[in-house]
């Protein structure tokens, strides 16, 4: 029992940081921290949120963008330490939950959501 109260009090603390509201189809800008050596920098990555999945504090976002061509797609943790910042760039509606379809598309037509 005392494991279970720890682990609900750890989950509250984190749980009371602030992010916007993270829908799939939003684009998003994400700062994630990186360390070289000594020195610590926040280098940002922005795409499409094409999937979430949301269980309370191992909330992750997939975000996917294109670069020089080549598809590129991370998974984040919402409530990481290492996510500096989240912020919504361009908000859209999306009629699906999962955006895997822009996987096979290329070009300009990777970045446009169908049922805008």
């Amino acid at each position: 029992m005392k494991l279970i109260k720890f682990i609900n009090k750890f989950e509250k603390g984190v749980l009371n940081k602030t992010i916007p509201q993270l829908n799939v189809g939003n684009k998003a800008r994400v700062g994630i921290v990186i360390k070289e050596g000594e020195k610590k920098r926040v280098q940002f990555f922005e795409g499409i949120i094409i999937s979430k999945n949301k269980s309370s504090i191992d909330t992750t976002i997939t975000i996917r963008r294109i670069f020089q061509g080549i598809g590129i797609e991370r998974t984040f943790p919402v409530y990481s330490p290492q996510i500096k910042s989240i912020k919504i760039i361009d908000e859209t509606q999306s009629k699906r939950a999962k955006l895997f379809y822009l996987r096979n598309k290329i070009g300009k037509a990777a970045m446009k959501i169908q049922g805008r």
